[in-house]
């Protein structure tokens, strides 16, 4: 069923499905295995309710919310009412301030598949004690998995995928989040990234030890080893940014892969074989760029952004360039933007690759940067301004 076919569904049905969940004997479907790439590789895990568990879940979640709402850490920002990501990097820059300036970058292995059903009970019984919704939620969490043909039992796990999934991760972490606000730890989580700030690096191995020691014997999770670890947030990451310090104080910017990625991402987009019009193009770089801009706008990024600009401009004139595959159009294509006869027949025979005519003058100053602006391109400088000036 799709999300258009919700509505007369329910038309149809709608008492049958409440008097399943007032006497009890509404049970969810499996969700459906997906799996989606990771921005530093391998596959990200999720599992996708059908459209009426989805309801029924976000019918579940409304409810929770304000319960837990009343006992969520005010350093926990993930998956919760306005709350952003951009709020728990401030709190990372304010505790930098204060002068804790090292971090416990702890890394859970598979979280979100590895929850304890029992234990997550138990810590949503702590506040809610209506025994038929207790037993709904474990019935989400015990449904299983359909992966393609097969079915795989839930033992264990909240998977990613659902309106429910995010609040009892919540619910399951605030443990952690109890125990750090009874040590006296400044720490910023958002879902399962957590970092905790210290004043030295030996009290953050000590911490580091004590705390992976709480997550394995009390939460039954796996700390992974290899990429947790004890640093400075000027060179660490978290949520994509990481720390610089300049004479008028302490800022975010994007990550060294973060701004990796944005570039590897924008090469693929604009790869000379992919023969598609600049017109799509330049809507792929407007959708990947505009979001990218909107997260990152938090961070200090003007220079690298000029950079970008120019790189991409690049990028484009070299595909244009590679477009024009005969001589004849490239003259003609030179002739039309203003080109004198000599100089386009010049040109238009050169030996040199795609990019190294890109950078040659005859390119940059027939197609002006305002002329690639006006077919479309978007100027990422003044679109970082816009949005910082919101």
């Amino acid at each position: 069923m799709s999300v258009d076919d919700l509505l007369p569904y329910l038309k149809a049905h709608r008492q049958k499905l409440l008097d399943s969940l007032a006497n009890g004997t509404y049970r969810p479907m499996p969700v459906k295995r997906v799996e989606i790439p990771k921005p530093n590789g391998g596959k990200r895990k999720l599992g996708i309710p059908t459209v009426v568990d989805r309801l029924v879940q976000q019918a579940v979640a409304q409810v929770l919310t304000p319960i837990f709402e009343q006992v969520f850490s005010d350093s926990s920002f993930g998956f919760r009412p306005h709350r952003s990501a951009h709020d728990a990097i401030r709190q990372v820059i304010d505790l930098y301030n204060q002068g804790y300036h090292w971090v416990v970058d702890l890394d859970l292995k598979a979280y979100f598949d590895t929850v304890n059903h029992d234990l997550m009970m138990k810590f949503v019984s702590q506040y809610v004690q209506d025994p038929w919704l207790l037993k709904l939620i474990r019935r989400f969490l015990t449904s299983g998995v359909m992966n393609g043909h097969v079915f795989e039992p839930g033992i264990k796990g909240t998977p990613q995928g659902g309106p429910l999934s995010p609040l009892l991760a919540n619910i399951y972490l605030n443990e952690l989040d109890k125990l750090l606000v009874s040590r006296g730890h400044k720490f910023v989580r958002y879902a399962d990234d957590c970092n905790i700030y210290v004043k030295s690096k030996r009290a953050g191995q000590r911490v580091l030890v004590s705390v992976s020691r709480f997550l394995e014997r009390n939460l039954k999770l796996t700390v992974n080893r290899e990429k947790t670890q004890v640093g400075s947030p000027l060179k660490l990451k978290f949520l994509g940014f990481s720390l610089g310090v300049n004479r008028n104080g302490t800022y975010a910017r994007p990550a060294k892969t973060s701004k990796q990625r944005i570039k590897q991402a924008l090469k693929q987009i604009t790869k000379r074989n992919r023969g598609i019009s600049l017109e799509r193009i330049f809507r792929e770089i407007w959708q990947k760029m505009r979001g990218w801009l909107q997260y990152y706008g938090l961070g200090k990024l003007q220079a690298f952004i000029k950079r970008l600009d120019q790189w991409l401009r690049s990028r484009i004139r070299q595909y244009i360039w590679k477009s024009w595959k005969k001589i004849k159009t490239r003259i003609k294509r030179l002739r039309q933007l203003g080109e004198s006869l000599r100089e386009a027949y010049i040109y238009a025979n050169t030996r040199k690759g795609p990019w190294h005519t890109a950078h040659t003058g005859v390119l940059e100053y027939t197609l002006t940067n305002e002329k690639l602006e006006g077919l479309g391109l978007i100027n990422m400088s003044k679109t970082l301004q816009q949005i910082q000036s919101a």
